[in-house]
């Protein structure tokens, strides 16, 4: 499978390849919060009360990147704590007390759904997030319990604020959030702004998402957030890497991955006939940074530089938490997508997990 840049720019190649519209999903971000956060007011869920021991977020895949999201955005001084279970069963001191939030972009996911019969067998709070008509819906409102019908499309990857948004208004009407419909607006007019900088019509040279795709292409990305928030931006993009464009990354700790500077895949021979899979590091950059950490980040990043390791940085935009993390996914959901469709792929199928979930079945 070759890499061929001219692609980016071929708008009838971009359309062809694309037939399932996931760079049009990524588009409709700003879209996606504006509706999430009227359809969570409508729902009632800003309008829950008292304080749970904990909070248990229930899911798989970019429904349970929700969980990491919440928790971010809390931050560390939350005063209850946040899990995300991505299993087919909850903790044992899950209890009364607690609030679980199941959710699933289809409402058919089976992990999901079993895990929220557990909770209501043990007489959890429940609020559920899902498709309307689902086996999520029906068993929440056998429980009695708040259920948020969202529109989603296609996967579940590319209705991440459909999700994410009514678990978060419901946080902000329990305290452990702080953020109003100005926030939610103005991380919309954030995420527009990125889509139309990254539209499929402007040409590589001036597109941030396909110049970072030009950039990932022949490389094996470290990935590496600076901040919490640029943290789970981090675990976003290595996943949508993987699922959109089929494509292998790592993310985590800075000092992780420093140790491949040195390693076998960190040299370039220059005077190779075709170069081979190289690492490059790639750092998502946010304002709230420890002064420690950003002492770590110039190092790390001279470092590579002095070993020839390439370096790609993307900064956060926005004040508010929600806006910064929003608008590093919005970048590196363009990316991979562009990374798909530079390689000829189509970034909505993934026939390995689909194959795999089939097997399991049987």
């Amino acid at each position: 499978m070759i890499w061929q840049e001219h692609l980016l720019d071929d708008q009838t190649h971009l359309t062809e390849t694309d037939p399932g519209g996931m760079l049009p999903s990524v588009a409709n971000a700003a879209a996606h919060v504006r509706t999430a956060y009227r359809i969570a007011l409508e729902s009632g869920v800003d309008k829950l009360q008292g304080r749970p021991r904990a909070i248990v977020v229930v899911g798989m895949g970019a429904p349970g990147l929700v969980g990491d999201i919440l928790a971010t955005v809390c931050g560390p001084g939350a005063p209850v704590p946040i899990l995300t279970v991505s299993a087919h069963r909850l903790p044992g001191w899950v209890g009364a007390a607690d609030l679980v939030i199941a959710i699933s972009g289809s409402g058919f996911g089976r992990e999901t759904v079993a895990v929220a019969t557990e909770a209501v067998r043990r007489g959890c709070h429940l609020l559920a997030v899902g498709r309307a008509g689902s086996p999520l819906e029906a068993i929440a409102k056998q429980a009695s319990a708040m259920f948020v019908a969202v529109p989603t499309h296609g996967p579940s990857r590319s209705n991440l604020w459909l999700l994410a948004i009514p678990a978060m208004v419901a946080l902000s009407s329990l305290g452990l959030i702080r953020a109003d419909a100005d926030d939610y607006e103005q991380m919309a007019v954030l995420l527009e702004d990125i889509a139309h900088r990254c539209r499929p019509s402007s040409e590589s040279f001036v597109n941030p998402g396909k110049t970072l795709a030009m950039e990932l292409a022949g490389n094996v990305p470290l990935i590496w957030g600076s901040s919490a928030v640029a943290a789970v931006a981090a675990h976003r993009m290595a996943t949508q890497l993987g699922k959109n464009a089929k494509y292998p990354a790592l993310h985590g700790a800075l000092f992780d991955q420093v140790a491949t500077f040195d390693g076998p895949m960190a040299e370039r021979d220059i005077f190779a006939d075709e170069p081979g899979f190289s690492v490059r590091l790639v750092v998502l950059r946010d304002r709230d940074e420890d002064p420690e950490l950003t002492r770590r980040r110039v190092l790390s990043i001279q470092l590579a530089e002095d070993r020839g390791v390439p370096v790609s940085e993307i900064m956060a935009e926005g004040e508010h938490a929600i806006q910064r993390l929003a608008t590093l996914i919005e970048l590196v959901d363009y990316a991979s997508v562009y990374l798909a469709l530079g390689y000829g792929l189509d970034p909505t199928p993934v026939s390995a997990v689909a194959e795999l979930k089939s097997r399991i079945s049987q």
